[in-house]
């Protein structure tokens, strides 16, 4: 008996694939069987898997060009209203002197009537701090702005104190140096604040000033 194989042609992949066999047909006549093997045709489908990152709240793209303006301008406030502590530190540090150079003329101006900062504490608190119309954002730049203001109110009466306490400030005395080390301090203190914030602001980053930004936080709903 001869068995005769039809095979169709097949192109080899990666999977095994196993042929189904039809019935087979026997010719008597020939006596021949014929068995026919039918390859299974495989589909191979690519499945993809797409992970899906959820976006971030805290994306620095949601905060607009305008809020980022006006809260980096918010932190020039307590630097105007305190740069006279930087009177020894400028006259020592040149390099002070070129960095505040720029700001010269906004100084005077702010400086010219001495209740420009009254008033800006009052527009700021109750212009945009409690205005519900600014975004959280700006609201809380702000309201931190505020606070370290305030906080200026503590050198003074230490420096008041020194003052009243026997030394007339000329130069000589202890009261003096302590006095010159205070303003120093508070004054680049005031600068990196205003640095640190009004650049974190134009990048849409929250800066959190040491000290003061809790107290924002719970002035701000």
């Amino acid at each position: 008996m001869t068995i005769s194989n039809t095979l169709s042609s097949f192109t080899l992949s990666p999977y095994k694939k196993t042929p189904s066999f039809h019935s087979p047909s026997f010719n008597p006549q020939t006596q021949t069987l014929t068995l026919t093997l039918t390859p299974i045709k495989f589909t191979h489908h690519n499945h993809r898997s797409t992970l899906i990152i959820p976006k971030s709240t805290n994306n620095n793209n949601s905060i607009d060009g305008p809020d980022r303006l006006i809260s980096s301008l918010c932190y020039f406030y307590p630097f105007f209203d305190g740069i006279q502590y930087g009177k020894h530190a400028i006259t020592q540090f040149t390099f002070l002197q070129t960095l505040i150079q720029p700001l010269i003329p906004s100084i005077k101006v702010f400086k010219s009537f001495p209740l420009n900062g009254t008033l800006m504490f009052l527009v700021l608190y109750f212009g945009v701090v409690r205005n519900p119309n600014f975004s959280r954002y700006v609201r809380f730049n702000a309201m931190q702005a505020i606070v370290l203001d305030v906080l200026l109110i503590f050198p003074d009466l230490i420096e008041r104190g020194v003052l009243n306490g026997g030394d007339d400030g000329s130069g000589n005395g202890i009261g003096f140096g302590l006095i010159m080390s205070l303003e120093s301090s508070v004054f680049l203190f005031l600068l990196v604040c205003l640095i640190y914030g009004s650049c974190c602001c134009s990048l849409g980053i929250v800066p959190r000033l040491p000290i003061v930004a809790d107290a924002a936080d719970k002035q701000v709903m």
